[in-house]
């Protein structure tokens, strides 16, 4: 079950709320997630206590991101086992929760396979609990320190191909601390560039159908000091034809063995836009998120969303116990059917590069994407 913690931010910056957390009150351990859906009207607290609570909560999206459903995927399981629920159908309804985003199944499949090598070891289900919760520590942390060298290595690309400085990056969804256990990916990137006095202008794509753009990444581009500008989806090409975009920067919820890019729905036009007015493309995910079991764009399973998403318009708000989904203030004609896929896919060729915190690949090719996760593996094991 959930329950509900608003918090004024009175006195408190936005970067105090972690986006997700363990805590342990007397009585018993919950994940405490901030509530992205209710962002920025209001900064609430989502606590769950049980794996069926943490579902509901990435469906709904109020935890979302690629690497950081991958650490709430690894501490649902832990939260399972600490509490003394049928961990292995938690495992299998934490990780076939969203289909796109590959980053939850591997969270998941960490802390189960941690809980069951420890279990078949010592056959004590609290050792095997405490086996799962350490194991979503060690990858909450691993995803921090990989935010940081993602960033690193995304700056030195950027000053690589845009010498001149003076950035001006369009970006598109959310991808900075909501999403991770660090600072991001895309926009630890655009945060490291404005840091260093490299970022002039961040572009931030609204980013249909649910403003992950502009109600979060504007959200934290202000909290950092962020030049920035929002702007619709579809206003982007004209940004290009007036030569006001210098580098593309996105995330990525899986990317096949190909090189094909999931990312938010959206991403495949900007590609398409950089590629004609000879903007780099750049796509910056954690070594985690390249799926060497998906061969091609076409075998990544894209999430549907449901059609009132588009034919209505629903500012954040406090849900309503009992109230149906949707309830929004219409904007087409009842009955309209709407296509609503929350990804779609970027064939390797309009991608510039790929940077993760193992390294940039680029050209982006299955051999070299197949060097990287093996070099990756070889760190990992060394």
């Amino acid at each position: 079950m959930a329950d509900q913690y608003a918090h004024s931010g009175e006195d408190k910056r936005p970067t105090d709320i972690p986006a997700i957390r363990w805590e342990e009150p007397p009585e018993g351990p919950v994940l405490v997630l901030l509530d992205q859906t209710r962002l920025p009207a209001e900064e609430v607290e989502l606590v769950c206590t049980d794996a069926p609570a943490l579902v509901e909560a990435i469906r709904s999206l109020a935890v979302r991101g690629a690497p950081l459903l991958g650490i709430a995927g690894a501490y649902g399981v832990a939260l399972a086992a600490v509490r003394g629920f049928d961990v292995d159908d938690a495992a299998s309804a934490l990780a076939s929760a969203r289909p796109t985003a590959v980053n939850l199944a591997v969270g998941v499949r960490r802390a189960h396979a941690a809980y069951q090598a420890a279990l078949g070891k010592s056959g004590d289900p609290g050792e095997a609990a405490g086996a799962a919760l350490e194991a979503a520590r060690r990858l909450h942390r691993e995803d921090a320190e990989a935010s940081a060298r993602m960033a690193e290595h995304g700056l030195a690309l950027l000053d690589e191909l845009l010498p001149a400085g003076g950035h001006r990056i369009l970006t598109h969804c959310n991808t900075g601390s909501l999403v991770s256990g660090g600072e991001g990916t895309a926009f630890a990137v655009a945060l490291a560039a404005h840091r260093t006095g490299r970022l002039r202008r961040l572009w931030v794509d609204e980013t249909r159908p649910l403003l992950q753009g502009a109600r979060l990444t504007a959200y934290e581009a202000a909290r950092s000091g962020i030049p920035y500008t929002l702007l619709t989806d579809n206003a982007a090409g004209s940004l290009f034809a007036a030569g006001e975009v210098d580098a593309v920067l996105i995330g990525a919820d899986r990317i096949a063995a190909d090189g094909s890019v999931a990312n938010k729905v959206g991403s495949y036009p900007l590609a398409v836009l950089a590629r004609y007015h000879h903007v780099p493309f750049v796509v910056v995910a954690p070594v985690t998120t390249i799926d060497p079991d998906t061969p091609d764009g076409a075998s990544i399973e894209v999430e549907q969303r449901p059609g009132h998403e588009v034919t209505e318009v629903t500012a954040p708000q406090v849900p309503v116990a009992g109230t149906e989904a949707g309830g929004g203030i219409p904007v087409a004609p009842l009955g309209t059917q709407a296509y609503n896929p929350a990804f779609d896919v970027t064939p390797p060729e309009m991608v510039t590069a790929i940077v993760t915190e193992h390294g940039v690949v680029s050209p982006v090719t299955s051999e070299a994407l197949a060097e990287l996760c093996a070099r990756s593996r070889d760190v990992t094991i060394g």
